[in-house]
């Protein structure tokens, strides 16, 4: 089915496999993953989250055969979404939370699709949830979750500089504000005054919102342990460039510091 482009909402295809089964919702956003995504799937499938969350997949438009259909089915995914508009991180998710809150969910959990995380303690983020928290941040700094095989720059770049400005900005402590495995409320992401449908959410900017607009609203925010795990050899798993994509990264703390993405409509 074709979903044509609203406001905030880039046009989007959806294979729908199963009607909704859960009250939550795993929304794993990729771009050619290759093996990576297939791995990640096979551990969710031997963990049965889809027991206890549908499992979708917000493609960016990937070409190298990672979302073929019978092979998703046999992998319990419950929809694939496929972005067909502008944009990457951010209208991936965009697209996945109307689709998702248009299907009434109570809740979104969100992990990359790289396979670096533990996609088995996605119970433990529904449990969150079903406590009342607007925002639950998967924390690999937290006690007992584990970093491994942490690239240096990278584990500085989040002790020092990332995890500090966000948490300045959130104005509550935060160890691993990075790290796209985390889940929201329906609540929260329906709140007038957060607006994630808008199109300034173009690649991480979304994220970074997301993270601080919680407590600033007065919704409840915790960290729970999970686990993240880089490759012993080989190329990072990771669709930021180290100059370039750092760079931007930068500039969009900096603006969301400041506030340049809450909504400038009175409500």
């Amino acid at each position: 089915m074709f979903c044509k482009a609203r406001t905030g909402v880039p046009a989007y295809k959806c294979m729908e496999y199963q009607e909704k089964m859960k009250d939550y919702v795993v929304l794993i956003p990729i771009i050619n993953e290759g093996e990576r995504i297939i791995k990640e799937l096979k551990r969710a499938y031997k963990h049965k989250i889809f027991a206890v969350a549908d499992i979708v997949i917000c493609d960016g438009g990937s070409t190298d055969g990672c979302t073929e259909e019978e092979r998703l089915k046999k992998l319990q995914v419950n929809t694939l979404l496929v972005k067909q508009g502008p944009g990457k991180q951010g209208a991936q998710l965009r697209m996945g939370f109307w689709w998702a809150l248009e299907r009434g969910y109570k809740g979104i959990i969100t992990i990359d699709g790289n396979n670096k995380d533990s996609i088995e303690d996605v119970p433990r983020f529904i449990g969150k949830l079903e406590e009342g928290y607007g925002l639950v941040q998967g924390s690999r700094f937290v006690k007992g979750g584990s970093a491994i095989n942490t690239p240096f720059v990278r584990l500085i770049s989040v002790q020092l500089i990332h995890a500090p400005v966000i948490s300045l900005t959130a104005r509550q402590r935060f160890t691993d504000t990075t790290n796209a495995y985390r889940a929201y409320s329906a609540e929260y992401l329906k709140d007038k005054r957060v607006q994630p449908f808008r199109d300034i959410f173009m690649t991480y900017e979304l994220l970074a919102y997301l993270s601080v607009r919680a407590t600033q609203l007065g919704y409840q925010a915790c960290e729970i342990p999970v686990t993240r795990a880089y490759p012993k050899t080989g190329k990072t798993p990771t669709k930021i460039s180290f100059f370039k994509g750092n760079s931007e990264i930068m500039k969009i703390l900096v603006r969301n510091l400041f506030g340049v993405y809450k909504p400038k409509e009175k409500v």
